[in-house]
């Protein structure tokens, strides 16, 4: 299972929210690049690079900092956030990212999103199922549709997509362990790559995960609030 620690961007700094909430945010590192490098020398190998900014805006605003990590580490970048646009999308991959994650775009503008996945490939392209109380969210999870996570992603498997990160936002920042239960409907369901996402606080939150049968797991706050150290997921790694 592929560990993916997080770096969440606002403003540049490396922050971290509870819930999605934006006056939730906590100021962890002002310099993300600095974060980026400390996970690469801890033997991590992928990166999950979150433009908070852009979510909110609807068009990527921190591609400098993407840049930036991608062209100064070795770490395989999974970009999102405020993707909306093919032009968007051809500005995340020439800052250097290797994959990119689309949530809104994928309930707002479907067409456009399956083009993506039939341009650049499905293994270049990343569905974000961002759910409260199963109903998908997007708009940086300040709207919620009426579309079920577990349809929402059997839908798009039948149009070619692979690989998915699934986020319970009830569950973000939280520290009280994932969304254990939905992850394994979604795993009986459909056969797509699940990456877990939101709630992780501990080393047993991990192992729970993988033993669902995750291809991958993002780890936020549980990292720099020293829940979970990075010589643990290096042994792990």
């Amino acid at each position: 299972m592929r560990i993916i620690p997080a770096i969440d961007i606002i403003d540049g700094k490396c922050v971290r929210l509870t819930k999605g909430d934006y006056s939730t945010k906590i100021i962890y590192n002002e310099d993300p690049l600095e974060v980026a490098k400390e996970f690469e020398s801890s033997g991590i190998q992928y990166v999950h690079l979150v433009d908070l900014d852009g979510a909110k805006s609807s068009q990527i605003i921190n591609y400098k900092i993407l840049e930036e990590i991608a062209s100064k580490t070795n770490l395989k970048v999974d970009f999102g956030g405020g993707l909306k646009s093919d032009e968007d999308l051809r500005i995340a991959f020439e800052s250097g990212a290797n994959q990119v994650t689309g949530g809104s775009i994928a309930v707002k503008k479907p067409d456009t999103f399956l083009n993506w996945i039939k341009n650049y490939g499905a293994e270049k392209i990343i569905l974000g199922a961002d759910c409260k109380e199963r109903r998908i969210a997007t708009h940086g999870w300040l709207e919620t549709s009426m579309v079920d996570v577990v349809d929402f992603i059997a839908d798009y498997e039948e149009s070619g997509i692979k690989n998915v990160i699934c986020t319970d936002v009830a569950m973000d920042g939280m520290l009280q362990g994932t969304s254990n239960q939905l992850y394994k409907e979604i795993l009986e369901k459909t056969n797509v790559n699940l990456i877990a996402s939101g709630g992780v606080a501990s080393m047993k939150d991990v192992h729970e995960v993988k033993k669902l049968g995750c291809e991958g797991v993002i780890i936020g706050k549980a990292i720099y609030e020293g829940k979970i150290t990075l010589k643990e997921l290096q042994e792990l790694c």
